[in-house]
């Protein structure tokens, strides 16, 4: 079970936003992944619970941020409930969509669970609903992955298997790569691994 811990930045200007303390675990029926974030000035600032499916589908997601809460899984597309701090004016969505994202690097591999790229494959695109920090407001947004290269990474133990990927913003073209190490993201923009107890597990 991968525990550890990432630090998220703005992309653009760097801006410190979050370290995202993390466990996640590949079960005999999908992923589960658990997170507590907190600010940088220390203080709690959200949390993250999403389980997969076999599928990579999302069957429970669960957000928290700054007293906004969004609970959501895969229903005719992507259902979810999002209630404001009061609790008074809760609001429901549905799109026909594939799955969530957002900041969180639990996005990044749910995504690529769902996909199940070869390296040969070419890229394939998928619409997802982004709930969007620091008011998880949603947007849809469709992206185009591809997975460039599978590289083995001699370590103590196992070698380590790579995966770098290629997303693609297909509304405005702006591309990013991302590198995923079984349920671990090593690298992404905006995204730093800065601690790992344990190896990164291997899905079946």
């Amino acid at each position: 079970m991968p525990r550890g811990r990432y630090s998220l930045h703005d992309p653009h200007d760097h801006t410190s936003l979050a370290d995202e303390h993390f466990h996640c675990a590949v079960g005999p029926s999908g992923w589960r992944y658990v997170s507590q974030l907190t600010s940088p000035a220390g203080e709690h600032s959200g949390s993250v619970d999403l389980t997969l499916d076999e599928l990579g589908r999302p069957i429970r997601l669960e957000l928290h941020a700054t007293s906004w809460q969004v609970r959501g899984a895969a229903l005719d597309g992507v259902t979810w409930v999002r209630t404001d701090p009061t609790g008074t004016h809760a609001t429901e969505g549905s799109v026909r969509a594939h799955a969530f994202t957002g900041t969180s690097p639990a996005f990044l591999i749910a995504t690529t669970r769902l996909l199940r790229l070869t390296p040969s494959s070419t890229a394939t695109r998928v619409r997802l609903v982004a709930f969007t920090d620091p008011v998880l407001a949603p947007r849809t947004v469709d992206q185009s992955w591809a997975l460039l290269k599978r590289e083995a990474h001699a370590t103590d133990n196992a070698p380590l298997i790579v995966d770098e990927y290629q997303v693609t913003a297909l509304d405005t073209g702006e591309q990013h790569t991302v590198h995923i190490a079984g349920d671990v993201v090593l690298a992404a923009p905006g995204i730093e691994l800065e601690d790992l107890e344990s190896p990164p597990s291997v899905f079946p």
